[in-house]
């Protein structure tokens, strides 16, 4: 593993053991077992390494779905795997969560964390244009179906991380939420 793969290991672990502020450049690069300095040989700034982080969280997240949408499943299944599989990085990785899908100005000034986001986005893209094409779901516009069932799940899990989606109040889960939101746009 390269240094510069150590230092994004490392921002990654603190980000998760603490949260956005336990990252600071110093903080890394102890963490990363090297010298105090070796951060910033490797990084302009804080936000650089963390737009590291969400690349490299985007690109895992991106194999996931490739893996996931060549499977032998039905559209629908993959596609709702898919947005499983996002959830299931929300609740095992929330300020990692947080910081890939909530921090716009970081990917507008790291294109390769634009481009790795816009890469991401695709897979999705094409798993609803299948979902279209196997009547799961309506002929509409791809991407606004996308957008639409992305902004829905971001949304449930936003309201599930707050804790006002929870079973004992009745309420369906995320995955059960966006089942029902694919099934009721199936035409």
């Amino acid at each position: 593993m390269s240094t510069r793969e150590k230092l994004v290991d490392a921002a990654a672990k603190l980000l998760d053991a603490g949260g956005e502020q336990a990252v600071t450049l110093r903080g890394v690069g102890h963490a990363a077992g090297v010298s105090h300095n070796a951060p910033y040989k490797h990084f302009k700034n804080r936000d650089a390494l963390l737009a590291a982080v969400a690349t490299s969280d985007l690109d895992m997240l991106r194999t996931k779905f490739v893996e996931i949408r060549v499977s032998a499943s039905s559209p629908g299944d993959t596609l709702l795997a898919a947005i499983g599989a996002l959830i299931a990085f929300s609740r095992e990785r929330p300020s990692r969560y947080r910081l890939v899908f909530g921090a716009p100005t970081l990917a507008r000034e790291h294109p390769e964390l634009q481009a790795q986001s816009t890469a991401c986005l695709s897979e999705i893209v094409l798993m609803v244009e299948e979902c279209k094409s196997a009547n799961a779901l309506p002929d509409a516009p791809t991407k606004s179906l996308a957008s639409l069932l992305l902004a829905a799940m971001h949304g449930l899990v936003l309201l599930e991380a707050q804790g006002q989606l929870r079973p004992e109040k009745g309420l369906l889960t995320i995955e059960e939420n966006m089942a029902l939101m694919v099934s009721l746009l199936a035409p």
